[in-house]
């Protein structure tokens, strides 16, 4: 993926409802048009992953049946 791939849309981060009140392990993503950003809840200053809305597709049905 390109970095002129990356839109300029303003983000709006979700935490997994999996996620307990107490932070934990867990991540945080907010989804564009183009791209899904990934981020460590606990360090959200921390820098974020990025993919396309396909391999975050592909990620979650893995993870569902784990």
């Amino acid at each position: 993926m390109k970095i002129d791939d990356f839109d300029s849309h303003p983000l709006t981060w979700f935490k997994s409802t999996h996620s307990g009140g107490e932070g934990g392990d867990c991540i945080e993503v907010a989804a564009s048009p183009t791209v899904v950003h990934i981020r460590d809840s606990k360090d959200p200053s921390g820098g974020t992953l990025t993919v396309d809305h396909d391999a975050w597709a592909a990620f979650v049905t893995f993870a569902r049946h784990l």
